[in-house]
Order: C-alpha cells, then structure tokens, then sequence
C-alpha cells in the first residue's frame, strides 16, 4: 500500500525525532544510572553532561535561527542524522568524561536538526502544498522515542547487556530508522504559493516576545529537570527501586497520542489558551511525585508530565510557524535558545544540589515553580496583548 505524499513528509520527521531525540539525546536517561553503576560518573558528572547536551542542542537552535536558505537547511537535516548515529554508537567506546562531553555535544547538535530545521521544512512543506499546518505528528515521534529508549533499555536491562551493548545497539537500531527521516523528507522546491507566503507573516509585538521567550525559558527548565533525572529520582525512592525505566516509559508513551489531541484543544481554544493549560499540568505532574511517594502516583505523575511538556514544545513551534510562515525557523530558533538556556543550566544545578543534599527535593520545587511562573506570563500576554488576542482567536 503506498502512503500518501504528505504522510510520508511527517513520518520522515517522526523517524528523524525517533533517532535524533529518542535515542541520540534520550537514550541517556535510562542508561544513566546503569552508567553510574560501572562507571566513575556521579550525580555532578551527570548533569554536567546533560548541560552539555543541552549546550549542543542550544548551538544548532541558534544556527538555525539564522538560516534562511532551504536547500543548506536541508543538508544540514541530513548532517544531523548521521551524526544522531555516530554520537550514539561513540558514548560506547570511551569512559572519559570530557570525550563523553564531545559525543553529547554532538548529540544535541543533531536533536536541534530534528526539532528545528526538519520541523522549519515539514512546515514550509506543508504551507506550500495547501495543507493545515500543524506538527503533531512529527512531535509524536518525541514522546515515543522517549518510550522506545527506555523500554530498550529496561528489555537489555532484562537479558543483563552491559551499557556499552546498549549504546552499541542504539547506534544500530538508529541507522535503521535514518533511513525512512532521509528517503521520505522531499528536497525543498520553491514554489509560487511559498513564495507569497510571506504576505501570511504576522510579526509579533516586542512586548509579546519578549513575554514569551521567558515564559519559553520557565518551561524549558521545568522540562529538563524531569527528562534528565526522572529514572534516576524514581529508583532513589524508597519500595520504587527498578521502577525508574518504567516510568520513563510511560512518559514517553503518554507523550505521543497526547500531542495530536492538543492540535485539536488549541483549534478550540486558541494556542495560548492551550499553552496555559498544559503548563499548570506540568507543573503539577512535578510536584506529585514530592508528594506521595507511591508507585500509581508516579506512574500517573510521569503520563501526566508527558502529555504536557511534549505539548508544549509542539504548541509553541507550531505558533512560531504560523506567525512566519515565510521563515518559521527563525522564530523557532529564537524560542528555542530560551528553552535551551535553561535547558544548560538546570541540570548543572539540580545535578549540583543532589550531590550536595543527596536529595532532588530543592531541584523539583525549583522545576515547578518556574512552570508555573511561566503560566502566569502566557496568562498575561493573553489579557494584555494585542498579538495574544489575535493568535487565540484564529
């Protein structure tokens, strides 16, 4: 049965955030406390790789920011597959802090290639050929790949695989899925409807950007936090030892149905409206596991998390294309140096204040009480903001 064109164009960007986010950055939560296990990395090493990560992730969201050239975003998209494959498979040959820190840095370089520039293409695409313009499909591949990582994990866990194998078979399985996020993403071609898309722009207020940049850096340390400690966190709590990837698992697998259904939530009640709503549910999700320690709670704590923060990304760079849709990668790139900066600092800290307290209490308050300060600021702009009132009511 042959797939129409369009599907096609959004399964490559669901493979590519399969390989790029599930494994190339992901995989590392899952695996990160059998690496402490054999390895000299602590909490503090730890999190100084996340940073890392995220550091690298931060670089290409700026290089993509200041592109504007389709066919270089497209080689670039490329590049960053096969680098997902060669960072992941590298982590394996190495127990060296600062060549770890190469191959993590290049694994973020790569998920920028995945969320930014293929999300910037899979939109031009999309806008050009007359189609609605939303990325929930392309988003599902995150909280999947999320799923995918640590239920991997968790099964070579099973058949007792040392943490070298299982970067080793990452690498692998990433070669495979590189395949359908190359074939399938068609070179760009200018046409005349993308040519007139520039007339569809709709610059924002300073006002509203700069209220939606910090809201933007609220939620991205919000996000990280969890992302990068949950297994972590979960195994340290007392009677919930070996339910860490299991949590994560479900994470993920929360987190890729549910960014269909808030395309359709923000169809009815405008992107902000959304945005709101799916940032109070963060910040909730983070703050219940501080409260009960027990295991329904977590699991449901760690769905909720993921139907949210997956939302939230998909939410805010669908907004960022339809208010240029000329150049969505600029906005995109723009938003998400915001979720990046804190996205480098988090985890740094947070990996900082366990080591210190040997406990990631301070960390998950401070977590939830920037997503819940970066409600407050969307909630604002929605009052106050004559671009605001304009998105929610298109």
């Amino acid at each position: 049965m042959m797939l129409p064109l369009r599907i096609k164009v959004l399964l490559a960007g669901f493979f590519s955030q399969l390989l790029c986010l599930g494994i190339a950055r992901f995989a590392y939560t899952p695996l990160l406390p059998l690496m402490q296990q054999h390895t000299a990395l602590d909490d503090a090493s730890g999190g100084y790789l996340a940073a890392v990560n995220y550091l690298g992730y931060m670089t290409g969201a700026l290089l993509a920011a200041r592109l504007s050239n389709l066919t270089v975003k497209d080689r670039l998209y490329r590049a960053g597959l096969l680098i997902a494959v060669l960072s992941t498979v590298g982590m394996a040959f190495t127990e060296n802090l600062y060549l770890w820190s190469f191959w993590r840095f290049l694994a973020g370089l790569s998920s920028a290639g995945s969320m930014l520039i293929a999300s910037a293409l899979i939109m031009h695409w999309l806008i050009s050929h007359q189609h609605r313009a939303e990325l929930g499909v392309h988003f599902a591949g995150l909280g999947l790949g999320i799923a995918l990582a640590a239920f991997l994990v968790e099964s070579m866990a099973r058949l007792q695989l040392d943490w070298q194998l299982q970067w080793q078979l990452f690498a692998l399985l990433g070669l495979l899925l590189a395949i359908p996020a190359w074939r399938w993403l068609p070179k760009p071609v200018f046409s005349p409807v993308s040519n007139t898309s520039a007339s569809a722009d709709r610059p924002p207020t300073k006002r509203f950007l700069r209220l939606l940049l910090l809201s933007y850096f609220c939620a991205g340390y919000g996000y990280v936090i969890s992302a990068t400690f949950i297994v972590t966190i979960v195994e340290r709590m007392p009677g919930l030892a070996g339910s860490g990837n299991i949590s994560f698992i479900i994470l993920g697998l929360a987190g890729a149905p549910a960014v269909l259904l808030w395309d359709r939530v923000a169809r009815k009640t405008g992107y902000l409206t959304a945005i709101i709503f799916a940032l109070w549910l963060q910040a909730l999700a983070i703050l219940l596991p501080l409260w009960f320690n027990n295991l329904a709670v977590v699991l449901a704590s760690a769905a909720l998390f993921g139907a949210t923060f997956v939302a939230v990304v998909s939410l805010v760079l669908t907004m960022a294309g339809r208010l240029y849709p000329s150049k969505p990668a600029k906005l995109m790139g723009k938003m998400t140096l915001a979720y990046g900066g804190a996205q480098v600092i988090a985890p740094a800290l947070t990996g900082y204040l366990a080591q210190l307290t040997g406990y990631f209490s301070i960390g998950l308050y401070l977590a939830a009480g920037f997503v819940a300060f970066g409600a407050l600021l969307i909630t604002l702009l929605k009052f106050t903001d004559r671009t605001a009132q304009q998105l929610d009511n298109t």
